[in-house]
């Protein structure tokens, strides 16, 4: 009988202190330092925290994405941190990643700058427990669970090559002005559309590769160098988002409006007043704020212990497909002079 007795006061000592404790179970605490920190009980209300870091903040391009991400933090009831380096570095990422290690976020999500130089990091955030995946550019695949891709890689290279060829009639000289050479995704672009060239357009010579960081100014810089250094390139394409209206401005600063053509991957707001006086020929994307959201929703999705499949349908993405552990949003736009104005991101 005593121990009955001490069983059932400690268990009415424990139920009364549940009752009584009005606190909410999730609550977000602002610290003097500025950092955010989440309190919750996930199994109850499943509020997670998921950090989102592009390749670099303040440009258009980053900038749409985000504003999917935190749409979809709050449809789907998760907490965002979105947050990139000013310059497109790994080690600035990897400075971001180990700060949200400390936080213990659920998820880490990241656009890297550096396929295996982020490796380390990664695998101590993986250690940690907590789930890492990449969006819009990967890096080797033991370091993450999914890849959030924008598009199927060989389809958009392929795709940017043929747009150039059109301008070019088939044949003259080109260049590609890229975002970091280290950034895997842009190069596997590129090699799918340097392979669409020497495949199908031979009359057509790439002369070189020219690395911007993602940089407009660099950008412009080196579209005038290439100018100069080669009077008779008739061809340039931009692989980052930058590039197509930094070459655009260049022509145009330099005069050779309709010699040279361009063409590349851009958002429509950054080039539409270069594809409306002829200066770019077609730009090329797919929708930055789809990607932001399916990416948030895809890494609540792992949390919750739920199996992505192809042909899956999306909330505000639409149907993605699954290609092993690559998940694949979309087929690319093309922007005109005559469906531009039907696009604003």
């Amino acid at each position: 009988m005593p121990y009955k007795t001490v069983i059932l006061v400690v268990f009415l000592f424990f139920v009364s202190g549940c009752i009584g404790d009005p606190k909410p179970k999730y609550e977000v605490i602002y610290e003097n330092t500025g950092k955010q920190t989440a309190q919750l009980n996930k199994k109850d209300t499943q509020a997670f925290t998921i950090a989102v870091i592009p390749k670099v903040s303040g440009i258009p391009y980053f900038n749409a994405v985000e504003e999917g991400a935190m749409e979809a933090g709050k449809d789907l009831n998760v907490h965002v941190l979105y947050s990139g380096p000013l310059i497109a570095d790994w080690k600035q990422q990897e400075k971001m990643i180990k700060e949200y290690i400390k936080q213990d976020v659920d998820v880490i999500a990241v656009s890297a700058n550096d396929p295996e130089k982020l490796g380390k990091v990664l695998k101590q955030a993986k250690a940690k427990g907590i789930k890492v995946i990449t969006w819009d550019s990967d890096t080797n695949p033991e370091y993450r669970q999914y890849f959030v891709s924008s598009v199927n890689p060989e389809i958009l290279g392929r795709h940017v090559m043929d747009t150039l060829s059109l301008g070019m009639n088939e044949k003259g000289e080109y260049a590609i002005i890229t975002g970091t050479d280290n950034a895997a995704t842009l190069k596997e672009w590129i090699k799918w559309m340097v392979r669409q060239q020497q495949e199908n357009y031979p009359n057509m010579k790439l002369l070189e590769i020219a690395e911007s960081n993602d940089d407009p100014q660099k950008a412009y810089m080196i579209t005038k160098k290439l100018m100069k250094k080669y009077p008779n390139i008739q061809g340039i394409i931009g692989s980052s988002s930058v590039g197509p209206p930094a070459a655009a401005q260049a022509i145009i600063d330099e005069n050779k409006v309709g010699e040279i053509h361009v063409v590349g991957l851009s958002s429509p707001n950054l080039i539409r007043k270069y594809i409306q006086n002829g200066t770019l020929q077609i730009g090329t994307l797919w929708s930055p704020k789809k990607l932001g959201y399916l990416t948030v929703t895809v890494a609540k999705e792992i949390l919750l212990g739920n199996k992505l499949s192809d042909n899956m349908s999306i909330s505000n993405v639409g149907v993605i497909r699954l290609k092993g552990d690559s998940i694949i949003m979309d087929q690319p736009i093309d922007f005109t002079k005559e469906n531009i104005n039907q696009y604003d991101f």
